[in-house]
């Protein structure tokens, strides 16, 4: 099988790996009309032609934004295979029926998911081979030498000779700018490279039957999409929060076969929670290899290195606990640009943080407030946090399994010591080079991204009725509460611990039925460490 049949009839999602071959080809429960099976090969498959349907029969421009290996460039697939008119495809599936068959277009699909550019010159050049391609494709040949007259006449050309008009497929449109984002001349070079070209489909309304365009990240309309006013955004539609990725739905009856040797809860805690205003789906990537290597590892996490987000995240001293509470505007969030770059906007749009909740009261005004999706994204974030804000690769994964093991053990005086050997490897050069000394909040991010790479349930600035405890920690029937005080003396004032007794923080917790730790801890700005370390095991 092809893969543009793989594609379409994968819908935006499809298994690709060989364990389903070896499944006796075994018939799953269907249930829904969505859902379908391709016993031919042995390939389970979640049929998304539905949302292609309705985007076609609602409206003509449309712009998607989704982090990267979560299907976007199939769905794409399926929209040039449905256009181009290749019905075997889609037999028993949702669009089979629904969809005129008689009528084919003429289809440009323009992609730039493989490769780097690295300046103008080669993003030109590919721009020239791929109207060439479709050129011989279509039968057609320009005679304008610039790349936006070559585009506007294969538009042209194109629904002259079919006598339809043109479907044009952008996927992974901002991919050339986003590879250069820490050089920024090339990044500029790029924006403007692709905003020419671009802008050409605007005045082509007449040739352009339907347009639909993918990416990572919303770059604003004035910068790269002025041209481009007319396209509708669709990345926080409650509707179609769940076009790309798998909702339980589909794991339940999908995957039917595949839950028996998976644990059900720890695979939702893992890959589900990303979510767009409407259904959380799981991360299809993630699952697709859970299910080929039955391990929890962060599988799409490691398929590209976010080193310029932890950069970034560096250089503006994130207080990384908020990471987990970010709130920010959805205008914010669809902001984005090479001199502007909003950390919400940022993490949100490359998939390291998503939707918690939204408050829509004051009407034109929604706020949103942000999260971790999974326990992938949350640990395997702050392990890489760790390494930047430490300025060490090696040391934070093992003292992350030493704590993990310390913690089991329930073994304070070794916590302690551990954690004083977490800021001590600390350079002195690295506090000199990053103004840390003024930075207070630097010492509780360490300590809270330990935890958090762990996977644990983290909860900040949590309320009680007398206050707010700093972080509880809760984890296999353990409740941690911790409180921070930052002092200007290398000696210990002992009032972290005695704040949580004082305010009755454990209160919250005790009828939950599992131990309460009560933790205080002190950091000494002069000795940058840990001088401060009381604890308190409740009966």
């Amino acid at each position: 099988m092809s893969r543009s049949t793989q594609a379409v009839n994968g819908g935006s999602q499809v298994l690709l790996w060989d364990k389903l071959q070896k499944m006796n080809r075994k018939k799953l429960p269907i249930g829904i009309q969505t859902f379908r099976e391709i016993i031919e090969d042995g390939h389970y498959y979640v049929d998304k032609t539905s949302y292609a349907l309705q985007l076609i029969e609602q409206g003509k421009y449309y712009f998607l934004s989704r982090p990267r290996r979560f299907g976007k460039s199939l769905f794409v697939d399926t929209l040039k295979e449905l256009f181009e008119g290749n019905q075997a495809l889609f037999m028993g599936l949702a669009a089979e029926n629904r969809w005129d068959w008689n009528k084919k277009h003429p289809v440009i699909r323009i992609s730039f998911a493989v490769g780097v550019f690295r300046n103008r010159t080669e993003l030109d050049q590919r721009l020239y081979e791929i109207l060439l391609d479709h050129q011989n494709t279509l039968g057609v040949q320009c005679q304008h030498h610039s790349l936006g007259g070559q585009f506007e006449e294969l538009l042209a050309l194109a629904h002259r000779k079919t006598g339809q008009r043109v479907v044009v497929l952008v996927d992974e449109y901002d991919k050339p700018i986003l590879d250069n984002l820490e050089n920024r001349d090339a990044a500029i070079a790029m924006r403007e490279g692709l905003k020419n070209f671009y802008s050409v489909l605007k005045g082509a309304d007449q040739h352009i039957r339907f347009l639909f365009m993918t990416g990572v990240s919303k770059f604003s309309k004035v910068s790269l999409f002025s041209g481009l006013n007319n396209l509708i955004d669709i990345t926080l539609e409650s509707e179609y929060s769940d076009l790309c990725g798998y909702t339980d739905d589909d794991i339940d009856t999908v995957f039917a076969t595949e839950l028996p040797t998976i644990d059900r809860i720890m695979l939702r805690d893992w890959y589900n929670g990303y979510n767009w205003l409407g259904r959380s789906v799981y991360n299809p990537f993630c699952v697709l290899q859970l299910f080929r290597t039955k391990k929890y590892h962060p599988h799409w996490f490691g398929t590209g290195t976010p080193e310029f987000v932890i950069k970034l995240l560096r250089q503006r001293q994130q207080f990384t606990p908020d990471l987990s509470r970010m709130v920010a505007s959805s205008a914010l969030l669809s902001t984005f640009d090479v001199d502007d770059m909003p950390l919400e906007a940022l993490l949100f749009q490359t998939g390291y943080l998503t939707v918690d909740s939204c408050d829509d009261t004051i009407p034109g005004q929604l706020q949103i407030t942000l999260k971790y999706p999974n326990k992938e994204v949350q640990s395997a974030l702050n392990t890489s946090l760790l390494q930047g804000l430490t300025g060490n690769h090696s040391a934070p994964v093992q003292n992350i399994h030493r704590l993990h093991h310390l913690l089991k053990q329930t073994d304070w005086e070794g916590l302690k010591i551990l954690f004083q050997a977490f800021y001590a490897s600390i350079a002195n050069d690295w506090y000199r080079k990053n103004n840390l000394d003024s930075y207070e909040g630097y010492y509780v991010s360490i300590f809270y991204s330990y935890f958090a790479a762990l996977g644990f349930y983290i909860k900040l600035e949590d309320p009680t009725n007398l206050g707010r405890i700093d972080m509880t920690v809760i984890d296999n029937g353990q409740v941690y509460l911790f409180e921070f005080k930052v002092v200007d003396t290398e000696e210990p004032q002992g009032k972290a611990l005695q704040q949580i007794k004082n305010k009755g923080y454990a209160e919250k917790y005790q009828n939950r039925g599992e131990r309460i730790h009560l933790v205080g801890v002190e950091f000494s700005k002069i000795s940058r460490n840990i001088v401060g370390w009381e604890w308190e095991t409740l009966p």
